[in-house]
């Protein structure tokens, strides 16, 4: 039977007796066009060189194949991904809390927790949630939320200002761009 919900990895390549096409279009070792010709011309090519024939794009017409050492073509690019997930960096979000009568050391507070996760790369959600009669007040919530985003002016840009959505007042800031 027949699992047709799975999918094949694309990720193995076909070399060597693998490739079925009847006519490859073949790049040499130096990266030189050799021109269309059989599979099995390209793969004697290939051996003479003790290289291996590689089927590199097989959606072309006519297929891709490219004679390289497979054993080295694989160590190469299992370093480049190692490399890219290196320096791959995960953006998450913090979020800071506030009230809508926030006292001047609690306010002060915030602002170093949101100044600390600015400091290590991430981005900050500020948000106030009004409760009962204080949805009466909006202009007391911008009014905070310039406040916090005027505290952390000299390390974050406001990436999208103030919006009361529902209950909630949210802001997001961003950390400056590092001077070079």
């Amino acid at each position: 039977m027949f699992w047709r919900c799975l999918t094949i990895s694309n990720k193995e390549l076909q070399i060597n007796e693998e490739i079925r096409d009847r006519e490859v279009r073949v790049i040499g070792p130096d990266g030189a066009q050799m021109g269309v010709m059989s599979s099995q011309k390209a793969m004697e090519l290939a051996f003479a060189q003790n290289l291996d024939l590689v089927k590199i794009a097989p959606q072309a017409v006519p297929p891709v194949c490219k004679i390289i050492d497979y054993g080295k073509f694989r160590f190469e690019q299992a370093k480049r991904e190692k490399e890219a997930r290196k320096n791959q960096r995960v953006v998450n979000i913090k979020e800071v809390r506030l009230s809508l009568n926030i006292d001047t050391h609690d306010f002060e507070t915030k602002a170093g927790h949101a100044m600390r996760f600015l400091k290590e790369g991430n981005k900050v959600k500020v948000s106030i949630r009004f409760r009962g009669r204080e949805m009466g007040h909006p202009e007391q919530g911008y009014e905070v939320m310039k406040r916090f985003a005027a505290a952390l002016a000299d390390v974050a840009n406001v990436e999208k200002p103030a919006k009361l959505e529902g209950r909630n007042m949210l802001m997001f800031l961003a950390s400056k761009p590092a001077k070079s």
